[in-house]
């Protein structure tokens, strides 16, 4: 039985729970690529692989819509990459131990990466399923967003008709945001003076708080204990 099993829309969750099985972070998503390159292959569908490790999978119109405008729909595969201090879990080799709480579903002491499979999946539930009525589809799935957009920076969009594109990356489900995006990085240095001192040490241990590392700006009480920050440029959170 599958972990996710009985989740709607069962497709969409299928292959979410699919693509956590398959080591995906960020600088290490060709186990992926070459899952998607095989999905789009047993379909018959066309399926454009660059060097950078991008996929492009390309679906014809429905009966009777072959005149229709095509539409990109469009999200990456890599994601952040993050566990408890005490997990010893190795994300270039072990699945995502996937869990459902009530309404909540997240992955045992590591980060869940629906940023952004949630968005690939849906793509394979779109591809896969022979009875929707839909325009021409090409279904770009990016590398290393999490790390800088350097997938998609990279990508030669000429092979590309459609002047539509639907971004499947962003806060909240059910909202269609018009608008473009971009992002930035900012490095800041500050000098530090050090000195000896002498007395009593401390430590001092703060837990039991709501938040976690913030994801697009987002809270998350999924990590008590945590506080704002840390090593990574991104941080996502295990219900994330």
């Amino acid at each position: 039985m599958r972990q996710l099993e009985g989740l709607k829309p069962e497709a969409v969750f299928r292959y979410f729970e699919e693509l956590s099985q398959i080591p995906r972070g960020s600088g290490h998503t060709e186990a992926c690529a070459a899952y998607l390159e095989n999905f789009a292959k047993e379909r018959g569908l066309r399926c454009d692989a660059d060097a950078r490790g991008n996929i492009t999978i390309f679906k014809d119109a429905s009966k009777g819509h072959e005149g229709a405008a095509p539409v990109i729909l469009q999200g990456h595969m890599d994601m952040v990459c993050v566990k408890t201090a005490l997990s010893n879990h190795d994300f270039g080799k072990d699945p995502l131990a996937l869990q459902v709480e009530g309404d909540d579903l997240f992955a045992k002491d590591t980060s869940l990466g629906g940023d952004d499979g949630i968005a690939v999946a849906s793509m394979l539930a779109i591809l896969d399923d022979p009875g929707l009525i839909h325009p021409p589809l090409e279904c770009l799935i990016t590398t290393d967003e999490e790390i800088g957009l350097l997938g998609a920076a990279a990508y030669d969009a000429s092979a590309l008709a459609s002047h539509t594109m639907i971004n499947l990356d962003s806060e909240a489900e059910g909202i269609f945001t018009c608008g473009c995006a971009g992002g930035s990085v900012i490095e800041s240095a500050f000098p530090v003076n050090r000195i000896t001192v002498t007395g009593l040490k401390l430590s001092v241990t703060v837990t039991g708080l709501s938040g976690g590392l913030p994801l697009k700006g987002r809270d998350d009480r999924s990590l008590p204990g945590a506080v704002r920050g840390g090593s990574l440029r991104r941080g996502d959170s295990r219900r994330t």
